[in-house]
């Protein structure tokens, strides 16, 4: 006995419209690093269809195919090993300074009163100097060597941090300490399970400016005093016309900037779940 199969028992999978399609991925979002790319590769477009008819010169303005060609050499050099080690000893080495200091002073300047009563002064001052200026004093005090370097990316990068992590200390909301302190809890306690979750993502912001003015402060001391580096190989190509390589090196630094920028930008939103509500 055959039994025969009901086609209208099994439901049919309806078919997405494309129209449909296309609005959630608007909604999503997806669309913005598409015109990102679009807008970048115009540009690039423009860049060198102006060097090709003449429009800019090329011994200043260099081109997008000229960069890379000189980039593509100068990758493969034994100088690009030894000057990408340099800067990024100074560059980490810096900056990793600057967050384990930056970090513990803002949060002490955010929860303690006193505290922020006797280094905001002193912290406002030093971050609306120049400190750029001060790379002369830097290398007569640490020589030419990575040490000034270090030294000139640590004061660049840590006032970022320590003001942004004070200020996200400062803005966390006041019941939730209320609850806290109903509790019992110490100050190590609060810190460790109120403040620090809650200040987290003002932390990260704090990193994304310390990159950006890092990186600064590595082109600076590399042109002022060196013997290797992205920096240094940069001031070296513009003594001799070199417009290609000096925009090899400006993209290498921009470049990592971006990356390590965009890295900060994922784990910022993964540790928004850290911060801490009476909802939770």
């Amino acid at each position: 006995m055959t039994v025969k199969s009901d086609e209208s028992a099994t439901p049919k999978r309806r078919s997405r419209n494309p129209r449909d399609a296309a609005l959630a991925w608007v909604r999503r979002g997806e669309w913005e690093p598409v015109l990102g790319v679009i807008s970048v590769t115009a540009l690039l477009v423009l860049w060198q269809v102006a060097a090709w008819t003449g429009l800019t010169n090329e011994l200043y303005s260099s081109s997008p195919i000229g960069i890379f060609e000189a980039g593509k050499e100068y990758v493969t050099s034994p100088d690009f090993v030894t000057d990408l080690s340099v800067s990024g000893q100074e560059f980490v080495v810096g900056v990793g300074i600057a967050v384990l200091v930056g970090i513990p002073l803002g949060l002490a300047m955010g929860w303690y009163r006193w505290v922020n009563a006797m280094l905001d002064p002193i912290v406002t001052f030093a971050y609306a100097s120049p400190r750029v200026a001060i790379m002369p004093l830097l290398t007569i005090w640490f020589g030419i060597d990575k040490t000034s370097k270090v030294a000139l990316v640590f004061l660049m990068a840590i006032f970022p941090i320590v003001i942004n992590t004070s200020m996200g200390v400062r803005q966390i909301d006041v019941a939730l300490l209320r609850v806290a302190k109903s509790f019992n809890a110490s100050d190590w306690k609060i810190c460790r399970t109120v403040i620090l979750p809650g200040a987290v993502p003002s932390i990260i912001s704090g990193l994304r400016l310390a990159i950006g003015v890092g990186l600064i402060g590595i082109v600076v001391g590399e042109f002022v005093a060196a013997t290797a580096g992205i920096g240094h190989m940069m001031q070296e190509a513009s003594g001799r016309f070199q417009t290609d390589l000096v925009f090899v090196g400006l993209f290498l630094l921009a470049g990592t900037g971006v990356l390590l920028t965009s890295l900060l930008r994922r784990l910022e939103k993964k540790f928004e779940v850290w911060r801490p509500s009476l909802n939770s």
